[in-house]
């Protein structure tokens, strides 16, 4: 575990993702736990597993122009991988906790606490973070830009920790050469430690956006979990 890098004080459009969300288990494609508590091993969200969607990116076709760090002091070692309807990363999980000012996340909580996001709700607000799983893609740079390879705010992302399906949407964007962030949300649905200054993971995670892909609205969970089931069932049929 360790603390979110300092470049994220500096980082384009404000850290991660959040939102008005509904409960996971909303959609009624939810098996396992509720948000309260770290889920069990065996606990996923819709219809396909860890195992089905990891056998998938088990060998990298690189995509980006080169590879990202995970925090500031880490050497660049994660490519961005390309599949059939989909790009992927592994990485670490740092915890964000930007967007809306809440109990949980907040200047209070969170040293880098900024109150914006990069993409907004339906009503113009900031994203929450403490209760919308989303993730953060590295800002558009030389060495890979987002949107050319059909990401955009909304869009649906496999989170796969530990055996565990998270779905997330793309809520924000962060440093240019830094990769492997989400938000407290995200971590606490996938049993990792959410706290903001000292939560996250150093590896193990991987995300997995699928192209062209946008849930409606972006606040509402229960849209990622139905559409990114539908998604993570033609991925494995395509790949």
């Amino acid at each position: 575990m360790r603390s979110r890098t300092l470049t994220l004080t500096a980082a384009v459009g404000a850290a991660l993702l959040a939102g008005a969300a509904l409960p996971a288990n909303a959609s009624g494609l939810t098996a396992g736990s509720g948000r309260g508590a770290a889920a069990p091993a065996s606990a996923q969200e819709g219809s396909v597993s860890a195992a089905a969607l990891l056998a998938k990116v088990t060998s990298c076709s690189q995509i980006s122009n080169g590879k990202y760090k995970t925090d500031d002091e880490t050497s660049a070692t994660v490519p961005v991988c390309g599949k059939n309807g989909a790009v992927f990363w592994k990485a670490d999980m740092d915890v964000d906790c930007d967007g809306q000012r809440t109990s949980k996340c907040s200047e209070s909580t969170d040293p880098w606490y900024q109150d914006d996001t990069a993409f907004h709700q339906s009503d113009g607000k900031p994203l929450r973070a403490d209760t919308l799983p989303y993730v953060v893609v590295p800002s558009s740079s030389s060495i890979w830009n987002y949107g050319s390879a059909g990401i955009k705010g909304g869009g649906v992302v496999a989170v796969i920790y530990q055996n565990k399906v998270e779905y997330a949407v793309v809520g924000d964007t962060g440093p240019t050469k830094i990769i492997g962030e989400a938000s407290y949300a995200t971590a606490k649905a996938l049993g990792i430690d959410p706290d903001p200054e000292n939560g996250g993971t150093d590896s193990g995670v991987t995300y997995i956006l699928f192209k062209n892909s946008k849930a409606s609205p972006i606040e509402s969970h229960s849209a990622a979990v139905t559409l990114g089931d539908q998604l993570a069932q033609t991925f494995i049929r395509n790949n």
